[in-house]
């Protein structure tokens, strides 16, 4: 058995709440998220744990490769109800770029999580200052925003705003679509820059053109619907295993 399927046999990944998580593997997080971010203080960490509910862990040996953390809620829109996932860090380590655990945990991590909140239509809030987690929304969904072969419907356009003016204030810009927080996080060297080979990708561009300050930590918000009927075909194999949403 190669190396790679050595790690990718391995690894684990587990929801666990955010009460539940240890102080060890607190420090675990903040010390793989140093790694990839510049200027993060354990304060901001904790602060920024305190706002999430849970947390996805990725393991292998006892050894944390990657986690997310999420938010998990219920508003209220124009009179209607929504359910909404507001994902928080999400780290993977480069060793484990090659592997789908983590995905596979995130997509069965908020179908079971519908269970909590079933109110009203199931929204995914994400704000992200990489492409590489940008690019997670065209693997593995259909239909979301903001994207490059589409302009954002007016019904998504007010979703967007209404969210991201919940959760970020004065930080969200929304002619841009980006949060701009006073204390940004930075990726690191080469994880912030763009390689020239992945710059030709459509969504890729469509990122850069849309979060053009992305290298000094802009954010940008996204939504889609999560439902297995929004799944793509690469989602749907993540999804197999469980029970309708």
């Amino acid at each position: 058995m190669s190396p790679v399927n050595e790690i990718l046999k391995a690894q684990s990944a587990r929801l666990v709440s955010r009460d539940r998580l240890s102080q060890d593997e607190r420090e675990r997080m903040f010390r793989l998220l140093c790694e990839h971010f510049a200027g993060v203080t354990f304060q901001q960490f904790s602060c920024d744990i305190a706002e999430k509910n849970w947390v996805i862990l990725l393991e292998r040996s006892g050894r944390l490769l990657g986690f997310s953390t999420l938010l998990a809620y219920e508003t209220c829109i124009d009179l209607q109800p929504y359910s909404v996932i507001y994902s928080g860090d999400t780290i993977v380590s480069p060793e484990a770029w090659s592997s789908s655990t983590l995905a596979r945990a995130w997509i069965e991590s908020v179908a079971r999580l519908r269970a909590f909140y079933p109110r009203g239509p199931y929204l995914w809030l994400l704000i992200t200052s990489g492409f590489r987690t940008y690019r997670f929304l065209p693997l593995f969904w259909r239909d979301f925003f903001p994207r490059f072969h589409c302009d954002t419907p007016a019904h998504w356009k007010r979703l967007t705003d209404r969210l991201a003016q919940e959760r970020f204030g004065e930080q969200y810009d929304s002619a841009t679509g980006v949060v701009r927080f006073q204390n940004p996080q930075l990726l690191r060297g080469p994880l912030a820059a763009i390689p020239s080979g992945r710059a030709i990708d459509s969504h890729v561009a469509f990122f850069a053109a849309s979060n053009p300050g992305h290298l000094a930590g802009d954010e940008l918000v996204c939504i889609t619907e999560l439902s297995p009927e929004n799944l793509t075909p690469a989602g749907r194999r993540m999804a197999a295993a469980i029970p309708r949403w």
